[in-house]
């Protein structure tokens, strides 16, 4: 695997994760591809994942392990029993970019980044490299913008080193305008966009529900508490409305139109890695009684993104050793914005399982 933003919480948590339970010393939970229904598919056992990836940060990725234990994202003495394999991990990390004053235009870059991925290869004879996007989200780009964002930068190299590419935040990507005949066309498989672990997961299931029962959705408003680089990041207007739209989508896709209500993302820097959710829904039941719910979600994003990125990349590397190519909308299960397919979780869950068989079939 290598990430994109191998520095931050969710990568350290993924890789300190992948050692965890390699060695037995925890379960997988919230491993969906370690339950009874990927068993046969081919999945790599996680106990052959090597990690490495770009960055332009520079503090070691053990010291960064320990500041997760310490805020009670990864268990106590878990950085030292598996301080081995992050060290494996921080030597292969490369810096990233482009940095401030960085002279090489977009191509140089795109040219250095995938030298960078067939390298880490060639050094650890692996069959084939993941790309994971798990860096800091990016606000839209500027309408006239010349230079690809930092997301779409190392997209491009992804499918120019031969490498299946998942992009887990809102930023462009693949989806960016100037490489979408290079993603229609790539020659690896690929998946998209913005991990769905929290507030969208929930909404996923909720709304459904309300259409299933016929009840008349008339307000859909939410709040976002964060901190962590997450909450840096989406204190910018622009990277809040790129995070926005893909929960906007979820309620969009599943009710036919959006509800009134905004979702509000308030940067709370003491919390961390830990972020609260509320969501209040106004619905209309028989004879027009006017109903209300309220959900609050608080959780550990590191802990609930990592598991998904080892899921996505095992599944990703079995669809390019099957021989699969392109989009893959049937991964909408693990996404808030997809590459197409229903927005119900239980219709992504439906077709995760039939993508499951697919990879079952000899090719």
């Amino acid at each position: 695997m290598w990430f994109v933003g191998a520095r931050g919480s969710v990568a350290v948590t993924a890789v300190a994760g992948c050692a965890a339970v390699t060695a037995g010393l925890l379960p997988p939970t919230g491993m969906v591809t370690e339950t009874p229904p990927f068993v046969g598919s081919g999945l790599p056992a996680l106990s052959s994942f090597v990690f490495g990836g770009h960055d332009t940060a520079g503090y070691p990725l053990p010291k960064k392990a320990e500041s997760l234990a310490a805020a009670g994202v990864l268990p106590h003495g878990l950085p030292s029993a598996v301080h081995a394999e992050l060290d494996a991990a921080d030597a292969e990390i490369r810096t990233g970019g482009p940095l401030p004053a960085d002279p090489r235009g977009d191509e140089e870059l795109i040219a250095g980044f995938a030298s960078d991925i067939a390298g880490f290869a060639s050094r650890c004879g692996a069959a084939r490299t993941v790309v994971v996007n798990v860096a800091t989200t990016e606000p839209a780009p500027a309408a006239g913008e010349a230079r690809l964002p930092p997301s779409s930068l190392y997209a491009a190299a992804a499918l120019r080193a031969g490498c299946p590419y998942v992009n887990f935040t809102p930023s462009p990507g693949l989806r960016h305008t100037a490489l979408r005949a290079a993603a229609r066309d790539a020659t690896v498989p690929h998946a998209g966009r913005d991990g769905k672990t929290g507030q969208t997961l929930l909404r996923a299931v909720l709304a459904p529900m309300f259409r299933q029962r016929a009840l008349d959705v008339r307000a859909w408003s939410g709040t976002n508490l964060l901190g962590g680089g997450d909450g840096a990041a989406l204190a910018d207007p622009g990277a809040a409305a790129a995070k926005n739209a893909g929960k906007n989508r979820t309620l969009h896709d599943t009710l036919g139109s959006l509800p009134e209500g905004k979702v509000h993302i308030d940067d709370v820097p003491v919390l961390g890695d830990w972020k609260t959710a509320w969501d209040h829904i106004a619905f209309d039941g028989f004879l027009g009684a006017r109903m209300f719910l309220q959900t609050t979600w608080q959780g550990c994003d590191s802990a609930l993104a990592a598991p998904l990125v080892l899921d996505l990349a095992r599944l990703l590397a079995r669809a390019h050793q099957a021989g699969i190519t392109g989009p893959l909308p049937e991964l909408g299960f693990y996404f808030k914005d997809p590459d197409g397919g229903s927005s119900a979780l239980a219709d992504q869950y439906t077709a995760l399982l039939g993508f499951a068989e697919r990879l079952r079939e000899p090719r």
